[in-house]
């Protein structure tokens, strides 16, 4: 048997102790990953590290491409589930299919930004099969390197065949270079 404990929380308990971060707080945001994500490494000075941030409300999906700064984080491009009307996606717009949409969406959206939407066109067939722009796109030698972001999850779960990596397959194959294994697909 356990006896009985008195919690202590008297002035020293209070004094000493440090209220967390207000993202952590409104359970928003996890700072571990988030350092992972946005770390650089020192001998890269200057240089962007990119994220695919992918997010999911209850009516909607947001795909954005961010990248951080002291100040905050700057959004260079953003799609979302609610423009897919204009495409011809009328129904289930929060669906698997819709995902994959906005993820090719935001990918041929920002290509075309950069001017890298001739040079990177994509995939051409969707059949569901592994796309690698790295690998598998022709290009020379003295072309630039496809874009490459990391994909951010956030808060979401990532079990196998979850939308959060419909999103990305759907950036992949619009041309867009994002790490993954097929394993999660």
């Amino acid at each position: 048997k356990m006896g009985f404990v008195k919690v202590v929380k008297n002035k020293a308990y209070f004094k000493r102790y440090q209220v967390k971060y207000r993202r952590r707080r409104e359970g928003k945001t996890d700072y571990q990953a988030r350092k992972r994500l946005v770390a650089q490494d020192k001998n890269k000075y200057n240089s962007k590290k990119y994220r695919l941030v992918v997010r999911f409300t209850n009516r909607d999906i947001i795909a954005q491409i961010i990248y951080s700064e002291i100040v905050g984080d700057k959004v260079m491009t953003a799609a979302y589930a609610h423009e897919l009307p204009r495409y011809g996606v009328k129904v289930g717009l929060t669906n698997y299919a819709a995902a994959y949409c906005v993820g090719l969406l935001l990918a041929r959206r920002h290509l075309t930004k950069l001017g890298m939407a001739d040079l990177y066109t994509g995939k051409a067939t969707v059949d569901g099969e592994d796309y690698n722009v790295f690998e598998d796109q022709e290009r020379d030698d003295e072309a630039r390197n496809p874009f490459r972001a990391v994909l951010d999850v956030g808060l979401a779960r990532t079990t196998t065949g979850a939308k959060i990596f419909s999103v990305m397959k759907g950036a992949c194959d619009g041309g867009l270079d994002v790490p993954h294994s097929t394993s999660r697909l």
